[in-house]
């Protein structure tokens, strides 16, 4: 008789969404609803586990844990490969085993020694084939056949610089899953960014409620009110009730040098508060270029500023030898939203060439795992040491960026809110905050045991949706 799987069990989801602009406030704390998590999420998605200049040489291998499931994931002569990570004879973990409740990421290389277990010495060597048995003889052979002394393997894939993993075999690919988003992404230079650092923290908070942060930019004008006055056009025109004007790029009451300093203005504040999401050395080109020759309409003088701006950023930053894309032919052929969220808590946020990205995991009900990383391109053989760890922080440390500092302030007050009496649901706007809808009807999906193929489906829906609306997810 076949073993039936997890997912095709029925389950009770009291919690379920059934208003998709109402999201049950209990969802960010209820123990019931983690657990269903836990068990029907978590091991069926794709996880970024990963970035590959952790782990660039033969034998290097880093751990990466996660609702209480630890993988290793190394790089071995034939590519990456992952492996559960816990020693065939009586489960201790091979590799790291310190979970991620401190943000741990274990690593090390197993080129020379392999994996050895620190309980009774059995070894494996990094394609997970068990090299030694500590007295054999004690063992009859039928325990200790070949394959079923191997290491488990986990599903890995590689894109965009890092390393992803899957715990369920039949899950669609990595691509059929996240979908076109991941050309656009590319063809942005992904797989060629570099981390410039790599900072943690622990946030008193649901992972969701982390997340959600970073779905809309909504929250703009009261929680980085430093971007707000910078570029007030810009925001007004996508969330405010201004209508008409001459489009988001232009303050109607400003001429064509002062909208050019507010755009530089408005560079400066998205660099400091948050490093990589554009990087000094644009925004230093882009200044450059403050007094170029410009046509006398306003709209279409910013239009012609910005594409000079990119195609400077790129002509400089290639004469360093930098390998960045050709910015305003990627940014027409492949344009991408300002956040991009790979489901179910990995986010790319871009301006020019380099990115800044955020994983985040779930410690329990009430407590998550915040990782965020800054990157860029740099010239062949000059690239700096990879961070191996993150530079663990409170979540109230003057040391992280303005702007995620901001966010850290909202994170943890509102999943106290989340308790208050009375508090029953989130109520979303049905054309900015779509996505926060959207990715947790998906999540009932899984819950739910949707197919697979409509879980990869629904999941495609996601790319692009940064302040997008409410979709019909066809999961049903």
């Amino acid at each position: 008789m076949a073993e039936m799987d997890l997912a095709d069990l029925p389950v009770d989801n009291p919690l379920r969404v059934d208003n998709p602009a109402l999201i049950p406030a209990a969802r960010y704390y209820d123990e019931e609803f983690y657990r269903l998590e836990c068990e029907r999420l978590w091991p069926r998605a794709w996880q970024m586990a990963c970035r590959l200049e952790q782990i660039p040489d033969v034998g290097d291998w880093i751990e990466y844990s996660n609702v209480g499931k630890s993988v290793i994931v190394v790089r071995t002569k034939d590519g990456v490969k992952a492996h559960q990570n816990h020693c065939r004879h009586r489960g201790v973990p091979i590799a790291g085993g310190q979970g991620n409740a401190e943000g741990a990421s274990a690593h090390g290389n197993c080129a020379k020694s392999g994996f050895i277990c620190p309980f009774h010495g059995w070894r494996w060597n990094m394609d997970g084939e068990c090299t030694f048995v500590y007295g054999r003889h004690l063992f009859d052979e039928e325990v200790l056949e070949k394959d079923e002394l191997a290491l488990k393997p986990v599903r890995v894939e590689t894109w965009g610089g890092c390393a992803f993993i899957n715990h369920d075999p039949d899950a669609p690919s990595l691509r059929e899953s996240l979908g076109p988003v991941l050309d656009r992404l590319e063809a942005r230079g992904m797989s060629k960014l570099r981390s410039e650092w790599w900072f943690a923290t622990v946030l008193p908070a649901n992972w969701k409620v982390a997340m959600e942060a970073f779905m809309e930019g909504y929250h703009v004008m009261k929680t980085h009110p430093q971007l707000q006055h910078a570029q007030p056009s810009l925001y007004n025109a996508r969330y405010g009730n201004e209508t008409g004007g001459l489009g988001p790029l232009v303050n109607p009451n400003l001429g064509v040098r002062e909208n050019i300093q507010e755009a530089l203005t408005s560079m400066d504040l998205l660099g400091e508060g948050m490093a990589g999401l554009v990087h000094a050395k644009e925004i230093a080109i882009a200044k450059e270029l403050a007094d170029v020759e410009l046509p006398e309409d306003p709209q279409l003088a910013m239009m012609t500023w910005y594409g000079i701006v990119c195609q400077a950023i790129t002509d400089k930053l290639r004469a360093r030898g930098e390998d960045v894309p050709d910015l305003p032919r990627v940014m027409q052929e492949h344009p991408v939203e300002a956040v991009e969220f790979l489901f179910p808590h990995y986010f790319l946020l871009t301006y020019f060439t380099s990115m800044s990205s955020y994983r985040i995991r779930p410690l329990g009900p009430e407590s998550c795992l915040f990782e965020l990383w800054s990157l860029t391109h740099y010239p062949e053989g000059e690239e700096p040491e990879p961070p191996r760890e993150p530079v663990m922080l409170p979540f109230d440390s003057q040391d992280f960026p303005m702007i995620p500092r901001q966010d850290y302030s909202n994170i943890p007050i509102q999943q106290k809110g989340m308790h208050s009496e009375g508090f029953d649901h989130l109520r979303l706007s049905k054309d900015r905050e779509g996505l926060i809808s959207n990715y947790q009807r998906l999540i009932d999906g899984y819950i739910g045991g949707a197919s697979p193929q409509r879980l990869a489906a629904a999941n495609r829906m996601l790319g692009g949706n940064f302040d997008g609306p409410i979709l019909d997810l066809q999961l049903e």
